[in-house]
């Protein structure tokens, strides 16, 4: 593939806390520990202390979670204490959902590779999360297929990574493409987790990839000490708004808003936050269930996997479980992190190095070669439509299709039309001033039809232009955040080994990749 770069400023796709963030300005370094470059992993390894008995419960559980697929990853490699992993996490959109989730994933795969021959006396195992705890079924229920879209309705409820996924059934049916690899993940199998991590490890096992289902009672237990001072202090919520106010003094929006207690409680078909009352005793909210604090404690004590930290201590939970040293993540994941450096300094828990995921857009060869023919530069590609087409239509015409030279040799003529009226009779300055006005306007609307003509006569073009647009930008936003992998896989079995051949996990810019 041929590969252009262009930076993610001139897109005009990300916030400017992001693009500051990835361009390393002053003003956020207290927000971060370490600016993601290969060189801070150094002492990003000698920071993140890990032991071993941590060790043994994470490759436990991983035991349990991968018990029935027969082609599992060997983590015995976890055990060891020169291993380290690297992290990305999504829910558990079906089909695997937008294309940036996958760039996300192979993301992950390629920093693991990279830093395995930087730093070759350690073992580097690249991590996607699932958040199998997410409730908001409704990010997750749809994917788009050769510009299709599909959805999974469903009466259940509660944490997604619960769900039977073999209601998909119907949803196959009206597929046309046959797609043996989901079928088998979501139809022979009873919880969405253990469907999506059969098919990641079908995909992207053999590079090394593991997924982790942190709604396990073992994980849980580890880090119910932070959940413990959460229930008890509720320190969380004050911390992420004291950054958060930081960082909205210094011009930026941000993106999440912490809760007094940032805990849900979790069972079938159920994870609603958790509340303390004033006199002290805590209820679940849209329930009828209420708890004493020792109450609480002691349930806590006895079932932790009945607690599920939210975004603003889902990050610190997979940082107390994982010997991580950082965290892939996309322009909106990135700058929440940056709320919360003071929750892992009050845990004394290594904040891990932050790493924007690798941006793509994908050319099939059809549009590649309208892409060469038309002479589009990649900061074309990302202008305005109606710019676009207008400056493509005025550099491609045979003729200018404005009168600026004879607007100026007018224009002078109607300022002295204007002076020698004003001499004969002030009063009719308004009247030359109007007819001014209407030439000015006949002007450009006789404009307009020469630019609708020259379009017209460039109809070949433009209708070309206007496809290559369509395709990259689908409902006018970028290819990654809509279009299933599936789109290219199906095409090409290729397509997620070219694309994990050009992705740079340090390379913070956007990639048009052209077949």
């Amino acid at each position: 593939m041929d590969c252009q770069y262009l930076p993610l400023a001139s897109t005009g796709q990300f916030s400017s806390l992001f693009l500051d963030y990835i361009n390393k300005k002053d003003i956020l370094f207290p927000f971060y520990q370490r600016y993601p470059e290969l060189s801070a992993f150094k002492e990003q390894i000698n920071d993140k202390t890990f032991d071993e008995s941590k060790r043994q419960v994470l490759v436990d559980a991983l035991e349990r979670q991968y018990a029935q697929i027969s082609n599992k990853p060997d983590f015995s490699v976890l055990l060891q204490p020169n291993t380290f992993t690297v992290t990305t996490g999504h829910q558990l959109n079906i089909f695997t959902g937008p294309l940036y989730i996958v760039y996300k994933l192979i993301t992950t795969i390629r920093l693991a590779q990279q830093l395995k021959k930087a730093y070759p006396d350690y073992n580097f195992v690249p991590v996607y999360w699932m958040a199998t705890e997410d409730h908001d079924f409704a990010e997750i229920n749809h994917f788009s297929l050769f510009g299709k879209n599909y959805s999974w309705a469903t009466e259940q409820r509660g944490a997604v990574g619960r769900m039977n996924p073999q209601e998909l059934k119907t949803l196959f049916n009206q597929i046309p493409e046959k797609l043996s690899l989901f079928e088998e993940a979501y139809l022979k199998h009873n919880t969405l987790a253990d469907a999506a991590r059969h098919y990641i490890n079908e995909l992207f096992g053999s590079q090394g990839l593991i997924s982790l289902d942190a709604d396990d009672a073992a994980l849980k237990r580890v880090f119910a000490p932070v959940m413990r001072d959460e229930l008890q202090h509720q320190r969380s919520g004050e911390l992420v708004a004291k950054q958060t106010e930081l960082l909205e003094k210094l011009g930026y929006k941000t993106v999440i808003s912490p809760r007094d207690i940032n805990l849900f409680y979790l069972d079938d078909q159920l994870r609603e936050r958790i509340e303390r009352k004033e006199d002290g005793t805590y209820r679940v909210l849209h329930t009828k269930l209420r708890f004493t604090e020792q109450e609480l404690l002691q349930l806590l004590d006895e079932h932790p996997e009945q607690f599920s930290p939210n975004v603003v201590l889902r990050p610190l939970y997979q940082e107390t479980i994982l010997p991580n040293l950082a965290y892939i993540g996309g322009p909106s994941e990135v700058p929440y992190w940056l709320q919360l450096k003071p929750v892992f300094d009050y845990f004394q828990t290594t904040f891990p190095i932050l790493m924007p995921r690798n941006f793509a857009m994908y050319v099939p060869s059809v549009s590649a070669k309208r892409i060469r023919k038309l002479g589009l530069t990649p900061e074309e590609l990302f202008k305005d439509t109606l710019v676009l087409k207008r400056e493509y239509v005025e550099n491609h015409a045979r003729h200018t299709l404005k009168f600026d030279n004879e607007n100026k040799v007018v224009n002078k003529a109607l300022d002295n039309i204007l002076h020698k009226a004003q001499m004969v009779d002030p009063t009719l300055e308004k009247a030359v001033l109007a007819e001014t006005k209407r030439f000015a306007n006949a002007i450009t609307r006789l404009e307009k039809k020469m630019r609708r003509a020259e379009e017209h006569n460039q109809e070949v073009g433009v209708r070309q232009l206007l496809a290559v647009k369509d395709e990259l930008f689908p409902n006018g936003g970028l290819q990654e955040r809509s279009e299933n992998f599936l789109t290219f896989h199906l095409n090409d079995r290729e397509f997620l080994n070219k694309i994990g051949s050009v992705f740079d996990p340090f390379d913070y810019r956007m990639q048009l990749c052209l077949e």
